[in-house]
């Protein structure tokens, strides 16, 4: 059995971002400075977690805020990162690179939600959370195989509800509302205290930070989850103090 920690966080912003772009998969563009001292912020905050593992989209603005946020960090600085496809953003077909608002007039002409609505070309929200599932597989497989290995895969504790590893997982904001919901609904992950399903599920803002505690055994069927909590999502503390973009 084991216990770890695993811990999302929405890539920093970008151009497209604050233009209200959409990227998807297609369109790969870099971090703004906005979203540069965002990543700066969020390693910060995460200074002192030993990850064991780092897990990051590999498109480069999910790839660029991990390094950030890595040579932030007191124990994890230059530390491999694993560049995890199924981490990838929700693809959004012909909508790629066009407003936000392109999107919801395609939406309300088909008399659907904005987020229920697959673009020409996109992935369903039932494809992303399939990528997710795999992913989660990938995850749980390594955790248990290395704690058999070498009996644990972390030093200590460090008190994050009795976690003695700490997983970094960095995507992007469509994906990770998908496995956010994922954890929460079909997982039936334990609420955090007077918190509110509606609030958990809220869009991630750039560089949020969302944290869950996941306890795995190992059954003839291969990796089982035993229990899992969520303590928050979309925390964005680390922002308050950044500069105004100029």
């Amino acid at each position: 059995m084991v216990t770890f920690t695993l811990t999302f966080i929405r890539h920093g912003e970008t151009q497209y971002n604050r233009d209200k772009l959409l990227q998807g998969q297609g369109v790969d563009t870099p971090l703004s400075e906005t979203g540069v001292q965002q990543s700066k912020a969020v390693g910060r905050y995460l200074t002192d977690i030993k990850f064991c593992k780092v897990f990051v989209s590999n498109l480069q603005r999910a790839v660029q805020t991990a390094e950030i946020i890595l040579r932030n960090n007191t124990h994890s600085s230059g530390m491999d990162m694993i560049l995890e496809p199924l981490l990838r953003e929700r693809g959004f077909g012909v909508a790629e690179g066009r407003h936000k608002e392109y999107l919801r007039n395609m939406a309300k002409a088909a008399g659907q939600s904005c987020r229920d609505f697959t673009p020409p070309g996109g992935e369903t929200l039932d494809q992303v959370k399939q990528r997710f599932k795999n992913f989660l597989q990938v995850l749980f497989k390594q955790m248990l195989d290395e704690q058999e290995t070498t009996g644990d895969v972390a030093s200590s504790s460090d008190g994050h509800q009795g976690a003695s590893a700490h997983v970094l997982v960095v995507s992007h904001g469509a994906y990770i509302r998908v496995a956010v919901r994922h954890l929460l609904e079909d997982l039936r992950c334990v609420l955090p205290a007077g918190v509110k399903m509606s609030q958990l599920l809220s869009p991630c803002p750039n560089t949020g930070v969302s944290r869950f505690v996941v306890t795995l055994s190992q059954s003839e069927s291969g990796p089982l989850l035993s229990a899992a909590r969520c303590l928050f999502t979309n925390r964005k503390e680390h922002l308050e103090n950044l500069p105004p973009p100029e």
